[in-house]
């Protein structure tokens, strides 16, 4: 197994990946560099979208992103402004964001199938000045935006009278002239991507132009990728920047993942290089089409966003003999932190990637050493330009030394494999997608019948956290789990946001001695008294 490069100071405590030595000067422009290379391989294949078979080169869509960053200029927008994209995988969303970046103008992309509630909270933060989104989004966006009346384009499945983002391909006399526009630093914000933070809703953090400029992580032009993550997600964007930056071939689609469907694009498209989070991962070695000669394109295989048990992950091996399976951790406000090859330590994280730097910290604010539990720190050593428009929960995540508190508990073994222990946060994910239990407990507390509640994530390794709520009634009221489970469905109609792991009634929730609800011990209550198995 290969072993990545770190080192401990027994002094200070901290782990520290290699130093950081990127092939990109600080303050070149991602949109330049992609303008540059993307012209390097006019006829080769950038993109193949398997739902409507458009293939697209890297000429036709450097061709699309020049026409498309023309009227961004044309329209007078820079650094000042932001553009909303609100879609699904689909063939005009890469050259969009190429457009974006090469006008130097941040794009803000969401999740589509937010509710509208949640839309037009992210959406306030920015206020994009024109969104582009899926036909079929259309009313809900126009709906969360009625506040500041943006011009809308739409992506897919156009609207009659709705202007579309084929308005904006028409040749022009200027475009074998153009020139990207110059960064004002390397620190600009090119990027907002959504993120809950720690608790409530989400929060949009500010990705920087020296952030985004990867390295080559292993990919070429001659890769043929597939990572299902839309361009709102850190692994999409990530996706995206590998596909424009290195010359592979991305193959993009807007149908949910089957295990079924992954073996067919891997066996049409010869998938060399795939990501799949362990839910996915976890269904696919039980499918009888995902067989060694089926998926024996694959040479890298990578997994992230929780937990994966060692038989998955042999049986994982097993139907993809070629490939190197690997994991990783990280954050959308900080990026990749750390990578895991191989499959020998299956429990860890991994090690420090090159430029990070890594704490554990007690409650206390003691650096900790080897096999010590504590809130893992992050110090990338690079510039974060914050939450947009919120300085106060910026500074709550990133202290005035420059390390990012993650909220993650973890420690360091003695071959510095960092292995998370729990989320401190209270963020969980079903499915892929964010949840907040407080949101769900101020629901349910709404029934009079209830007196308090906790909600816990129950982890499935295919599903993710599901949601179960550890109830305590109302003396004398008479409520049961279904009345519960029906209250929050019908108010929070989200499929992550269902009760799916049930409803268990108890007589008191445990609770520390400021009568603050521990909801890690919580969780054990509710698995103890359902019967569920850890």
């Amino acid at each position: 197994m290969a072993m990545i490069p770190v080192s401990y100071n027994e002094k200070d405590n901290v782990w520290r990946g290699a130093n950081r030595n990127s092939i990109y000067k600080y303050d070149t422009s991602v949109g330049r560099i992609i303008f540059n290379n993307m012209r390097n391989w006019p006829k080769n294949v950038c993109q193949i979208c398997d739902v409507d078979g458009v293939t697209v080169t890297f000429e036709q869509g450097l061709t699309w992103a020049i026409r498309i960053a023309q009227y961004l200029k044309k329209r007078g927008l820079n650094y000042k402004d932001v553009i909303g994209i609100a879609a699904k995988n689909s063939t005009y969303v890469m050259p969009l964001g190429v457009a974006c970046l090469m006008n130097a103008t941040p794009f803000h992309a969401v999740n589509p199938v937010l509710d509208q509630g949640t839309l037009t909270h992210v959406f306030s933060i920015t206020k994009p000045t024109l969104i582009f989104c899926d036909g079929q989004e259309y009313q809900k966006v126009h709906e969360a935006t009625k506040g500041w009346h943006p011009e809308i384009f739409t992506l897919t499945d156009h609207i009659e009278g709705i202007s579309s983002i084929e308005t904006l391909l028409d040749p022009t006399n200027t475009e074998r002239m153009y020139q990207p526009e110059p960064l004002r630093d390397g620190d600009q914000t090119v990027a907002i991507l959504c993120s809950s933070g720690t608790t409530g809703l989400p929060k949009a953090v500010c990705i920087s132009n020296s952030i985004l400029i990867q390295d080559s992580m292993l990919i070429t032009s001659e890769s043929v990728i597939y990572i299902g993550s839309c361009l709102d997600w850190i692994t999409g964007l990530w996706a995206f920047v590998f596909s424009t930056v290195f010359g592979c071939t991305r193959i993009i689609t807007n149908k949910p993942f089957t295990p079924e469907y992954f073996v067919s694009l891997v066996k049409k498209y010869k998938i060399n290089y795939a990501v799949l989070p362990p839910r996915h991962l976890s269904a696919l070695i039980t499918c009888p089409d995902a067989t060694p000669e089926a998926l024996s394109s694959i040479t890298l295989l990578n997994y992230g966003g929780g937990s994966v048990s060692s038989s998955t992950l042999q049986r994982s091996q097993e139907i993809c003999k070629s490939a190197m399976l690997n994991s990783g951790y990280g954050m959308t406000e900080v990026g990749a932190i750390t990578i895991n090859i191989g499959i020998s330590n299956v429990s860890s994280a991994g090690r420090p990637i090159p430029g990070i730097k890594i704490r554990i910290v007690d409650e206390d604010g003691k650096n900790l050493g080897y096999n010590e539990v504590g809130e893992i720190y992050v110090h990338t050593g690079q510039a974060w330009n914050g939450y947009y428009g919120n300085p106060v929960e910026t500074r709550r995540m990133q202290d005035f030394e420059g390390w990012f508190h993650t909220g993650d508990l973890g420690y360091f073994d003695e071959q510095n494999f960092l292995y998370i222990v729990d989320r401190k946060k209270e963020i969980l994910k079903y499915q892929g997608l964010h949840y907040w239990p407080t949101e769900i407990e101020s629901v349910i507390t709404e029934m009079p019948q209830v007196q308090d509640v906790c909600v816990v994530g129950i982890y499935d390794e295919r599903e993710g956290d599901a949601a179960g709520a550890l109830v305590v009634k109302a003396k004398g009221a008479t409520v049961s789990a279904k009345e519960i489970a029906d209250h929050v469905a019908k108010r929070l109609p989200a499929t992550q946001k269902q009760l799916r792991a049930g409803v268990v009634f108890t007589d008191k929730l445990p609770a520390n001695v400021n009568g603050k609800t521990m909801r890690k011990v919580a969780r054990d209550v509710f698995i103890a008294e359902n019967g569920t198995r850890k």
